[in-house]
């Protein structure tokens, strides 16, 4: 416990010498370069000894692969955690949550490929949300109906707007950018869960990789939200014991530059643009500081994982009970689920009504209900 401790706490420090230093404009875009190291120098021969001539070398061990090798230690990796963590039972029908980018892509192929060769007995199909976003959703899912046509498997998309009545084109028109993601992100679980209801499947699979998870681990850190780590590395999440849909991870341990390594050798379709509202989300000052650690320290993305898994929560620490919303009957720890606090106030022209604490929203809302004073966006 004390090593985890330090671990973060070294963590946080250089956090905070990388943040003095950054650039006032932190890139986001994913640099192809530079992660992926194909061998052009003197020709070196495949770790695996199976004689042919090595084309690249895996960020994760550091070994010298062919093309064949590497797609065999991916695709093994990816069935060693489905086995290990016991992800799936025979006869299961898998949803798999489908944007159109590398890794619902590479997860799609993937599942495909090992439930055939290891005779898994899964039903796949894929589950896309339209968010709503011209010029990035819209091009998107021309890609997902085209990984359905390449890999034979069923499709539903659901949006945002069937689901809840609004768009994030139209969210952001009213909101602005800063809190975007909060709602895109507590929209998308709830539509995933929908979705999987009305397709009747076991569970939902997600394309997050290692780096998401490190990510997440650095952002609850950094946010003080101790009481979340375990879950957010849990390879699945929610059960139907809590009256939803379990959600799991088979990349959960798989690196993003493998992943584009594969997808590019692979030569899978994928959209690579990225969301035009991503730049102003707070995940990316986490990704920006992870990689410039993973340079240093290629293991780090692992390091914080484990971490992530083995703190404890001690047991005069409560997490909230989760119950079902009291007005859609979603999962929920409070009387109301987040995505019908967040509708309510964009209904009622309040777009920060669950943005902040919770105590400042139920002011809000018993104020605008007496109509003592109209309520502004300068009252959060």
């Amino acid at each position: 416990m004390l090593c985890a401790v330090y671990e973060w706490v070294t963590l946080l420090v250089l956090f905070d010498i990388w943040w003095r230093k950054r650039p006032v404009s932190p890139v986001f875009a994913f640099d192809f370069s530079s992660t992926v190291s194909i061998r052009t120098e003197m020709p070196v021969s495949c770790s695996s000894k199976c004689g042919k001539r090595a084309i690249l070398k895996r960020p994760k061990t550091g070994d010298a692969l062919c093309k064949e090798c590497f797609f065999w230690a991916f695709e093994t990796e990816v069935h060693n955690t489905i086995v290990q963590g016991n992800l799936f039972n025979r006869g299961d029908t898998v949803a798999i949550a489908a944007s159109g980018g590398k890794d619902s892509t590479v997860l799609a192929y993937v599942l495909k490929v090992l439930n055939e060769r290891h005779d898994y007995g899964l039903n796949l199909v894929l589950l896309s949300i339209d968010e709503g976003i011209t010029g990035y959703r819209d091009d998107s899912l021309e890609t997902v109906k085209q990984n359905r046509d390449d890999y034979e498997m069923p499709l539903k998309i659901l949006s945002y707007d069937e689901l809840f009545g609004w768009t994030m084109d139209a969210i952001v028109a009213q909101i602005g950018r800063k809190n975007n993601c909060t709602f895109c992100g507590v929209f998308r679980r709830q539509a995933l869960d929908r979705g999987a209801t009305q397709l009747g499947v076991n569970c939902v699979a997600t394309g997050h990789n290692a780096d998401d998870l490190a990510e997440t681990v650095l952002m609850n850190i950094l946010r003080g939200d101790i009481a979340r780590l375990q879950r957010c590395t849990s390879i699945i999440t929610a059960s139907e014991s809590e009256g939803s849909i379990p959600r799991v991870k088979p990349l959960k341990y798989t690196y993003e530059k493998e992943i584009v390594m594969y997808a590019y050798f692979k030569r899978l379709v994928y959209f690579s643009t990225e969301c035009v509202f991503a730049p102003n989300a707070y995940r990316g000052h986490a990704r920006a500081f992870l990689k410039d650690l993973e340079k240093i320290r290629p293991s780090v993305i692992m390091d914080i994982i484990h971490s992530g898994e083995s703190l404890q929560v001690k047991d005069d620490v409560k997490l909230p009970v989760r119950t079902q919303c009291s007005r859609c009957g979603s999962v929920s720890s409070q009387e109301l689920c987040k995505a019908c606090v967040l509708l309510e106030g964009l209904n009622r022209g309040l777009p920060k009504l669950g943005i902040g604490k919770s105590s400042l929203a139920n002011r809000a809302r018993e104020q605008q209900d007496a109509g003592k004073k109209k309520i502004t966006n300068c009252d959060f």
